[in-house]
């Protein structure tokens, strides 16, 4: 990475590690080399939450965003919505009471006979199915919160169900794009219903579903015919990158907010604003 930016270890202002949440290995790793390399160089050392890190990937390819803003961020291990009265804000509004929905669509990849990771398997073959054969009921449990297991189970019993159909061609595609449906419009429409509630102007959508072809095409879409302002990263920002958790550090940096160096990672650390 330092050598694509053409700089060396020299021109670093500071150094910004995952702090958490995540896999305590995973975290003792990043964090002891973060620090060891903030020492050796005498610059700050910045403490970042993943969650912020996803939410700064938008920061990469918009410069202005108009708030109020509600964040969705959406991935293997979280579906949380934030109000963001500003920027470096985040009020937690709702979350997944079960399963996250990156996680649904892996293990509703894995029930179709597929590997992991099965988002994009899902998201791939949805595109050649028709969401309407085997209809799901739309989660949406009261509030602001989010479950999956529901679907989950439903997708469960349709296959055994359906069993004697899964020679035909079309059955994974078919299956894949109605239960991809469900959960996207659970997502979209728990957004919208935060927006509202918090009189918000724009929706920030991020994490590594937020790559999903048929979330992000909703999400604008309903932007579009609602009237409020939609940021998305590029999916390839979407993903877990060093780029957002960069992002992020710069805001700290501006802020002075530096961390010691005997910090320690946080393995079920939670948003909170400030960050």
């Amino acid at each position: 990475m330092l050598r694509r930016a053409k700089c060396d270890l020299t021109q670093l202002d500071a150094v910004a590690v995952t702090v958490g949440p995540g896999l305590i290995g995973a975290l003792l790793v990043g964090v002891s080399f973060a620090k060891s390399l903030a020492y050796a160089l005498n610059i700050p050392l910045l403490a970042i939450h993943h969650l912020e890190g996803h939410i700064s990937a938008v920061y990469l390819t918009q410069e202005e965003i108009p708030f109020p803003a509600v964040a969705l961020v959406v991935s293997g291990g979280h579906t949380n919505l934030y109000n963001m009265p500003k920027r470096g804000e985040y009020y937690l509004l709702g979350k997944t009471l079960d399963d996250a929905a990156g996680e649904a669509l892996d293990k509703g990849a894995r029930l179709l006979g597929y590997e992991y990771p099965g988002g994009p398997i899902i998201d791939r073959l949805a595109k050649q199915g028709n969401p309407e054969i085997y209809p799901f009921t739309i989660p949406y449990p009261k509030g602001l919160n989010f479950s999956f297991s529901g679907v989950k189970t439903a997708l469960r019993q349709t296959l055994q169900k359906e069993d004697t159909l899964r020679h035909l061609p079309s059955f994974d595609a078919d299956i894949a794009a109605s239960y991809q449906k469900a959960i996207v419009e659970s997502l979209v429409l728990k957004s919208c219903s935060a927006l509202k509630q918090e009189k918000a102007k724009s929706i920030i959508l991020v994490g590594g579903v937020a790559a999903n072809s048929l979330l992000r095409q909703r999400m604008k879409a309903e932007g579009e015919r609602a009237g409020f302002a939609v940021y998305i990263p590029p999916p390839h920002h979407c993903t877990d990158n060093a780029a957002m958790i960069a992002m992020a550090g710069l805001s700290h940096l501006e802020r002075g907010d530096f961390a010691p160096l005997d910090l320690s990672p946080n393995p079920v650390l939670a948003l909170t604003s400030p960050c």
